[in-house]
């Protein structure tokens, strides 16, 4: 059964310019600029001063789901240009310690030392994403404003140290995510 008119809206905070545009939405923050494409979803986004409105018209079930997932998506944009997101990821070892060396950038991290393999592993992070080193022991943050770019940034590191050939229920060694949340 289709719905005639259903539509969900997002208050926008003072600090934060967004526009849309042919389902293109652009949201500018103290910390940046994100930009977004909805193109490819039949509906309607309309943002005026204090909020954001998207609206679907003659909608069936499974499409007005759509709804929210675009509101959960502009509002996570408008949390990373106010806050921004911060992963911490802990390397977890039994007998050879994991060696991270992040670059002098906090662009590239190096793994060293994994299962006490000679080879080193590389990984590039993506553009706007910076890793840093914690305070506390074996332990990396991964900060930066756009969700999605952070949390692949994390699950790359997590899935370059996967354990191969080895009952992976007595082998735990890898790189975990400890914590996510917004910069503090």
């Amino acid at each position: 059964m289709k719905i005639i008119k259903s539509s969900e809206s997002i208050t926008i905070p003072p600090e934060v310019k967004v526009m849309a545009h042919r389902r293109v939405v652009k949201v500018t923050g103290p910390r940046g600029v994100l930009k977004r494409n909805f193109q490819h979803l039949n509906l309607d986004i309309k943002a005026m001063s204090k909020r954001l409105v998207v609206t679907m018209y003659f909608g069936k079930r499974k499409q007005l789901a759509s709804i929210r997932t675009v509101c959960s998506h502009i509002s996570n944009m408008i949390k990373g240009v106010t806050t921004g997101f911060c992963y911490k990821m802990k390397s977890v070892y039994a007998h050879f310690p994991v060696n991270m060396v992040v670059s002098q950038n906090g662009d590239r991290l190096e793994l060293r030392n994994f299962l006490g393999e000679k080879s080193n592993k590389f990984l590039k992070a993506p553009k706007g994403v910076l890793i840093q080193r914690s305070d506390a022991k074996d332990e990396i943050k991964i900060t930066g404003n756009d969700i999605e770019e952070v949390a692949k940034c994390a699950s790359q590191i997590h899935q370059s140290c996967k354990v191969r050939g080895k009952d992976i229920r007595k082998f735990l060694d890898g790189i975990y995510v400890s914590s996510k949340g917004v910069i503090e």
